[in-house]
């Protein structure tokens, strides 16, 4: 096991890991921006190191300066949490070179998953369902438009390198692709590094569905059920849960056995998340791999009781999965809400002082975040200032603690989204289960 583990990210997530390496006995040391000097994460680590300031790209994402201060304070390994350097084959591939091991899959292993068109040749190649779309990336818009014909109106624009929802484009009409071609281009571009996109069918009114994956380096591959991530605003995932309302015991069976076909004919290790989308006649396609930590791994960690972050980390160390397939217990249902420091109606960021911080409490109620009264949302980094996670004995149950938990939860300062929450877990076609990707939109419409 390791003796020492930096944690190349901030916020709950970092909070998270250094919580589960504690447990598991490792020394942590916190990175941190000149923004971040006071935040809750680097307070709760054993060592400290500053990696520049407030921008992201001269701190956190700066690799030289994230090397530099593992190699000042001797770690061994580096977890990455989520976002980031999180995705970053070459990040990966250079702590894989100088001896720090990447505790997450290898730089292979992210560069191949993390370019979404190779990853869609892989598993058709392996004669899995994937979303019909173009076979590889399209680098001109009449290439574009040639696949989009052969596809079939409406397409979805994708960056290679995506993540996040951003660099796609939707288009409905073929005197449309041109000019979304370009702005999806440019934006993978601008965020990405690369400016690789693909096409894919867009499907009308579909489920997201994603299943969680655990795979070792001797290649035993185990799946612990499926996430239902309908909720999103311009493919931002919003509110997620666990089980779906929709995938029965078969249906379960069938993903998650291509799920995990997917991942070995990828020859992946660690932990992963395999996406698919869910049509109307409950058909399913492969879209992408995640190969990090999920921001909604929580839920799957309360249906099934295992310790996702320690599980990561003992992966990397080389050691064996402890579970079989038969041994993995789906027990009652979970959901999470993501609270973003953003003005409910408008959605704009709302960075601010938190005057008063009270987190819900009670049976079957978990809050992950780093914030507390008196802590700064800095306008720098990501939105997210909590995630609200609830558990039952079934769905209804868990709605209901989520509503009791939203009522509870004060946070004064900065406006927050957990308004637009309780209307959603408020309205009636959420409450049966009747969602798809573009609830939320119809929600807003009303």
């Amino acid at each position: 096991m390791f003796k020492k583990v930096l944690i190349a990210n901030r916020g709950e997530i970092a909070l998270r890991v250094i919580r589960a390496c504690k447990e598991l006995g490792i020394h942590t040391v916190a990175i941190h921006s000149e923004a971040d000097a006071l935040a809750m994460h680097v307070r709760a680590a054993d060592e400290k190191i500053c990696v520049g300031p407030a921008d992201s790209a001269l701190s956190y994402r700066n690799i030289p300066n994230v090397l530099s201060a593992a190699e000042i304070t001797g770690v061994d390994a580096i977890h990455p949490g989520y976002g980031f350097l999180s995705e970053n084959a070459h990040f990966a591939e250079v702590c894989e070179s100088i001896g720090i091991k990447f505790i997450g899959p290898s730089s292979e292993n992210i560069a191949m998953m993390g370019d979404k068109a190779k990853a869609r040749e892989i598993v058709a190649k392996r004669g899995l369902p994937v979303t019909p779309g173009s076979p590889g990336e399209v680098r001109s818009e009449e290439e574009a438009l040639h696949a989009a014909q052969k596809i079939g109106f409406p397409v979805i624009i994708k960056a290679t390198a995506g993540g996040g929802g951003r660099g796609m484009r939707v288009v409905n009409r073929a005197e449309d692709l041109g000019r979304a071609f370009q702005a999806a281009q440019a934006e993978a571009k601008s965020t990405f590094g690369n400016d690789g996109v693909y096409l894919e069918r867009y499907f009308l009114e579909p489920r997201h569905i994603e299943v969680q994956v655990l795979a070792d380096q001797q290649g035993r591959v185990i799946h612990l059920g499926e996430r239902d991530c309908s909720i999103q605003r311009r493919h931002q995932k919003l509110v997620e849960e666990t089980p779906s309302p929709v995938v029965d015991d078969k249906l379960r069976r069938d993903i998650g056995k291509v799920a995990v076909e997917a991942v070995k004919a990828a020859h992946y290790r660690n932990v992963g998340t395999v996406e698919f989308l869910l049509d109307k006649e409950r058909n399913f396609y492969f879209m992408e791999v995640n190969t990090r930590i999920q921001v909604e791994h929580p839920i799957t960690e309360m249906v099934t009781g295992i310790d996702l972050i320690k599980e990561q980390i003992r992966l990397a160390a080389g050691h064996p999965l402890s579970l079989r397939q038969q041994d993995v217990v789906l027990a009652g249902h979970s959901l999470e809400c993501r609270i973003n420091a953003e003005d409910p109606d408008k959605f704009t960021p709302s960075p601010g002082t938190l005057t008063k911080y009270s987190p819900p409490g009670g049976f079957g109620v978990r809050v992950d975040s780093a914030m507390e009264s008196g802590s700064v949302v800095v306008p720098y980094y990501d939105s997210m200032i909590a995630k609200l996670i609830t558990h039952g004995r079934d769905r209804q149950e868990s709605l209901a603690r989520m509503r009791r938990a939203l009522g509870e939860f004060v946070i004064e300062g900065i406006k927050t989204t957990i308004p637009l929450h309780r209307r959603i877990l408020d309205d009636p076609d959420f409450q049966k289960g009747h969602v798809s990707t573009t609830f939320l939109e119809h929600l807003l419409a009303r």
